[in-house]
């Protein structure tokens, strides 16, 4: 049977989530217990929580609350992505008004959820994923508009972004299930309240 108190910590995270420097003050503090990091998709986090395949995991909120705890961590700030030689690159930040008339490409799962009044469909089913509607973006065929992070991410050099000052921000959380199945689910999660402690910049000497 495995030693529960030596982990590993499955901690999951969503793509363009960036939990390193908090993974690095975990090796720090809990050299004895392995971090498992898990990549995640939006089309799965939930998933991943319910069926206890993590931990714990930085998720891409609007997510289903039941039995789960959430912590809020960060707001991303949106971006259009399109053709390096896209007329909008002429702007250092756009607005919806500026997306008249533009295909508006969306992924299958998409990050952000959000209508463009006055722009166009896309013509063809939506692409697998962010990944997949950026290089369709970049060809010039029309726009994406993703969190920060994916676009930095999946960057490219036939393509570039701008921020859109009046699109919705995109919230990272920390989320993890309520309450534990099994001994092993409640052994991990003093796990789980370790790293909220590093998340929240807890010292290694504080109290909770």
């Amino acid at each position: 049977m495995p030693d529960v108190a030596r982990g590993p910590f499955r901690l999951g995270a969503v793509e363009g989530a960036t939990p390193g420097k908090w993974i690095g003050t975990w090796r720090e503090r809990m050299p004895h217990v392995a971090l498992e990091l898990v990549p995640l998709t939006v089309a799965d986090q939930q998933q991943a929580l319910a069926t206890a395949s993590v931990d714990a995991a930085l998720v891409r909120l609007p997510l289903d609350r039941t039995d789960l705890h959430l912590i809020p961590l960060y707001d991303e700030v949106p971006v259009v992505v399109c053709a390096a030689d896209s007329h909008l690159t002429a702007a250092d930040e756009l607005t919806l008004a500026d997306l008249v008339g533009e295909v508006i490409i969306a992924p299958q799962h998409p990050p952000l959820e959000l209508e463009v009044a006055g722009g166009e469909m896309p013509r063809f089913a939506p692409p697998e994923s962010v990944a997949d509607a950026i290089a369709i973006a970049a060809s010039g065929v029309g726009v994406v508009i993703v969190p920060m992070s994916l676009a930095r991410l999946h960057h490219r050099k036939d393509a570039a972004h701008r921020p859109l000052a009046d699109g919705p921000t995109s919230s990272i959380a920390l989320a993890w299930p309520a309450a534990p199945a099994t001994a092993s689910d409640a052994a991990s999660g003093a796990f789980v309240e370790t790293f909220i402690g590093i998340v929240r910049g807890r010292t290694a000497n504080s109290s909770r």
